[in-house]
């Protein structure tokens, strides 16, 4: 079956010389065939290019592909760019699926489309449920992978056919580059065709993509002489003269489309091909392009001429309706300008489109729009975008007429490109978004509206080009009589793109200054609350002590009613937190923010805040709890298409907290995710230093050093230092690679340095950051007093805070660095409080230290007891190093390691269990993810972990689960 408003409008003829591309094309098309068949796995490739200037015979060879994988029976859609598609946002998109999408009902299209609806419904043309918010360019694109993903399952073996794609518009290209490798794994073919000297230099990553290979794209050669020959003997006949064959090679140049243009016209002119009739032979020839095509279109008739120019500017497919209102005559002058048209081979209708039209190759429309006049060009795009917008096509059409026309500060011109602009966001494309508020903004606007514009367009170009962000919320900000809501949230706007440009004293400074100027008490109260966020992600706060006094005195005059008042309350608990006040009050201060929600994506607010209200229960030894949060916010930004540095961030970040419950192997899967989700989004640096980080931590607790060199090496890990606050600490993450790699005297260096900025900001948390547990690491073999020294001071700060992970984890770096019999006792003494907390890795870490400790002096019963505990721990822990050296400690002390009943990589987390349980039963995923309050993502992630450790598929797995052992913390 094929679909697609585009196929050849010229009969079949024979591809004449195009053997090696035809070759290449039935090898693609018997691969997908093998692959649909399950005869191969995976194919070399599911891409296949076209590419050489205009007229070679790209949409041909396109066409011979439909008849070719029709004829198969495979599956077709396909979609052609046009000259000025680059102004509509996913243009090419929606020529690929709406076809498919116009053949079911609107439930059957939501059932299809599923939670990713609103999600993809604005770039696919569909109307979205939820428009309060907009997805970004990632979430859209992930959208549009899941889509094509689903059906290429359902329509196996499915080709696409994209042409002309030099104008495609760069957010279908920006897809296409990042799906495109994923199709040799998928019962799918992606053919394509474009002018290379013409691709846009934004298309760079597609270009890329196709250009990656030797043997790929395919350039079309010119015709040979004995190629035009065949041709024109096809339409003339055999007894067609060699030198008039020679010389129609060169006028057309070896073109495909002028030889065949011309010999259709030879044709029907009932040449012969003999030498007398070479002058009529160049006449036709010049008429078939540039300024002999203009002759010929002007001989056809006033009407005619205002038709085909109307066209031009329209752009395929035409309707003649809007072609003849546009040329400004009656409906029997259309149909006879139509016909005209057809007859000189301008126009042909347009397949599967009903009464549409459009231009035999695209060389003609661009000879008849750049042959318009440029004021009667402007005046048609003009009244173009009057007409579109009546006939309803939407302000995002009626914008691309609009950019063309000069700026006359009309207010329904800026009114139109807002409309534009705010569809293009919907449809995550913010740069097309962009140019039409940027254009908006030229017309101009009327004063009192400047200020909101200037908000939009920053909104548009936060997520590609902050710092132009920043400049227009200064203007913005300096217009006169702004709305105070809507200058709280420019100011908002400012103070985040200026945290994004690694300026948070910038950003801090500037809620300071709002704060002051508010008269509205809830305004003030919210400048308030953005001044703490910023001060307290500022790596170089000057006095951090006046904040902390200054937020713990309002805060306790709050009781959480209102989100201003949430949002000071989560910043106090943070404060709190690292500050090391008592565990009681900073979950306290936590929970009163949660009271009435604490969304991850409201778009004037941020999320900063309930991220760090929710870590607060990690550092304070409640992990389920701050899961849960995690797990919450997860889906409200996957629900909402955000899925760019939000989703990398909260992914990291969850990993992070699995990272400190010892569920290593499940910690490093989800930070390697988030760091891929941050690698692939432009501008997510910050989540990159988060992911990378945690990631180094999670590596090093595994034995796995050397990998966790190789990770900072390739990001420059340790080599910058951020002037935002990042967490875990990067010296100090540094530092503890550099322990791990016995270079004592560098790790020591940092570390005291890191030991005076936090001392400086009155930071005193060991469960935040650990500095002066590995500073007492790093001086032990030099210094041990020193290193006891830091040691007790640690196992204070610990005390005061009071989480029993922290508190057991300091004592344990204390019994390592003072040693002899002390030692045994201060084990003891971790051991217990680790028991008593989430911290399984740290707990075995104790547990063997101790084992070791007590072999030392004799009393091996005790040891062994203590190290077959941490051997247990150690590999259910995943941790490869730990298990080594207990597996040394009891040989050591003569002691055979006990078998173990299982494994790390063979149990089971609870939410694994259920998740497997539940589909056995039979549940369908979307009904799973409601139940445990996950994404469907996180659902099949899930499955595919069980999967993974039971060794089975899902026929298996009930059967399996009977046997399985049961589920560890």
């Amino acid at each position: 079956m094929a679909y697609g408003p585009w196929q050849s409008n010229t009969e079949p003829r024979p591809l004449l010389e195009r053997q090696r591309e035809l070759r290449a094309l039935d090898s693609a098309l018997s691969d997908l065939r093998d692959a649909a068949d399950g005869m191969q796995r995976a194919r070399p490739s599911g891409l296949l290019a076209f590419t050489g200037p205009g007229g070679l015979g790209k949409s041909t060879l396109l066409t011979e592909a439909r008849a070719r994988a029709a004829e198969l029976g495979f599956t077709v859609l396909s979609a052609r760019a046009g000259e000025k598609d680059q102004e509509l946002a996913f243009r090419l998109v929606r020529q690929l699926f709406q076809p498919v999408l116009a053949t079911v009902e609107e439930a059957e299209r939501r059932a299809f489309l599923g939670s990713w609806y609103d999600i993809v419904a604005a770039a696919l043309g569909l109307e979205a449920t939820d428009t309060a918010h907009t997805p970004d360019p990632t979430g859209v694109r992930d959208g549009l992978d899941w889509v094509m993903t689903r059906l290429a399952a359902m329509k196996a073996p499915l080709v696409l056919l994209l042409d002309d794609l030099q104008w495609a518009d760069l957010e279908s290209l920006g897809w296409l580059a990042s799906f495109a490798p994923r199709t040799a794994d998928l019962p799918l073919l992606i053919v394509v065709a474009y002018r290379p000297d013409e691709l846009p230099s934004e298309a760079a990553a597609f270009r890329t993509v196709v250009e990656r290979h030797g043997n790929r794209p395919y350039p079309l050669a010119r015709l040979s002489a004995a190629g035009v020959a065949r041709i024109v003997r096809h339409e003339l006949g055999e007894e067609a003269e060699d030198e008039f064959c020679d010389e129609c090679w060169s006028v057309t140049g070896g073109s495909p489309f002028e030889t065949v243009e011309l010999a259709i016209r030879l044709g029907e002119r009932n040449l012969k091909g003999a030498p007398h009739e070479l002058p009529a032979m160049r006449d036709l020839a010049a008429a078939v392009k540039g300024p002999g095509l203009i002759e010929s279109l002007h001989r056809l008739g006033t009407a005619t001429v205002r038709f085909a120019q109307a066209a031009a500017v329209l752009g395929p497919p035409v309707s003649r309706e809007l072609a003849a209102a546009l040329a400004v005559i009656g409906s029997e002058e259309a149909v006879e300008a139509t016909e005209k048209l057809r007859t000189a081979r301008i126009l042909a209708d347009t397949p599967e489109s009903g009464d549409g039209l459009e231009f035999v190759h695209p060389l003609i429309a661009t000879a008849i729009y750049r042959s318009i006049p440029a004021g009667l060009r402007v005046g048609l795009h003009d009244r173009a975008a009057e007409a579109v917008r009546a006939a309803g096509f939407g302000p995002v059409f009626a914008a691309r007429h609009l950019l063309e026309v000069p700026c006359e500060g009309r207010s329904e011109v800026v009114a139109c490109l807002r409309d534009a602009a705010r569809e293009h966001l919907r449809a995550g494309a913010p740069e097309a978004a962009r140019r039409a508020l940027a254009r908006a903004l030229q017309e101009p606007p009327r004063p009192e509206d400047r200020a909101a514009l200037l908000h939009e367009l920053a909104g548009a170009t936060f997520l590609i080009e902050p710092t132009a962000t920043v400049s227009h919320l200064q203007e913005a900000l300096a217009e006169p009589e702004v709305d105070p809501q809507l200058r709280a949230s420019i100011v908002y706007r400012l103070t985040q793109a200026l945290a994004h440009t690694d300026r948070l004293a910038e950003a801090a400074t500037v809620s300071a200054d709002e704060a002051r100027l508010a008269t509205h008490p809830r305004i003030r109260l919210r400048m308030q609350a953005d001044h703490f966020v910023w001060s307290a992600f500022r790596a170089d706060e000057p006095d951090s002590f006046a904040r902390s006094r200054r937020l713990t005195r309002l805060a306790e005059r709050l009781a959480g009613r209102g989100l201003e008042e949430r949002y000071i309350l989560g910043s106090r608990a943070w404060d709190a937190m690292v500050r090391g006040e008592p565990r009681q009050t900073v979950l306290q201060c936590a929970e009163q923010a949660l009271r009435g929600g604490l969304s991850w994506t409201d778009e004037n607010r941020g999320f900063e805040v309930p991220v760090s209200v929710a870590l607060t229960f990690m550092y304070g030894d409640q992990p389920r709890r701050a899961e849960e949060l995690f797990t919450d916010g997860i889906a409200e930004c996957t629900g909402k298409g955000w899925r760019g540095s939000h989703l990398a961030l909260g992914q990291t970040l969850y990993g992070y907290i699995r990272y400190r419950r010892g569920c290593l192997s499940d910690a490093e899967q989800l930070v390697r995710e988030g760091l891929r989700i941050a690698d692939r989004v432009e501008g997510a640096v910050p989540a990159q230093w988060f992911a990378i980080g945690i990631l180094i931590q999670t590596l090093l607790a595994r034995g796995r050093t050397a990998a966790a060199r190789r990770l900072a090496d390739s990001y420059g890990y340790g080599e910058i230092v951020p002037n935002a606050v990042i967490y875990p600490d990067p010296r100090t993450v540094y530092a503890e690679l550099l322990l791990a790699e016995g270079r004592h005297s560098e790790a020591e260096h940092l570390l005291s340095a890191v030991g005076d900025w936090l001392d400086a900001r009155g930071w005193r948390n060991p469960s935040w950051c650990p500095w002066q547990l590995h500073l007492a690491s790093a001086l032990a073999p030099t210094d041990p007093d020193k290193a006891a020294g830091h040691a007790l001071d640690a196992v204070k700060r610990a005390r005061d805070f009071g989480a029993a992970s922290t508190i057991g984890q300091s004592l344990h770096t204390l019994a390592e660095v003072t040693g002899g019999p002390a030692a045994v006792s201060l084990y003891a003494e971790a051991v217990e409080h680790l028991e008593q907390s989430p911290a399984s890795y740290e707990l075995a870490r104790a547990q063997i230290g101790h084992g070791a400790a007590l072999s030392r002096h004799g009393r091996l019963q005790e040891a062994a007891d203590r190290l077959y505990q941490g051997l247990e721990g150690a590999v259910h822990c995943g941790a490869e190093a730990l298990t080594a050296r207990a597996r040394q400690e009891l040989a050591a002390a003569g002691m055979r390691p006990l078998p173990l009943r299982y494994t790390q990589a063979d149990t089971l987390t609870a939410q694994e269990r259920r998740t497997a349980e539940l589909s056995v039963q039979g549940h369908p995923v979307a009904v799973i993810a409601k139940e445990l309050r996950l994404t469907e993502q996180g659902v099949r992630q899930l499955l595919s972990c069980v999967y993974r450790k039971v060794g089975t598929d899902a026929t298996g797995l009930a059967k399996a689960l009977e046997t399985f052992p049961r589920t560890r913390p």
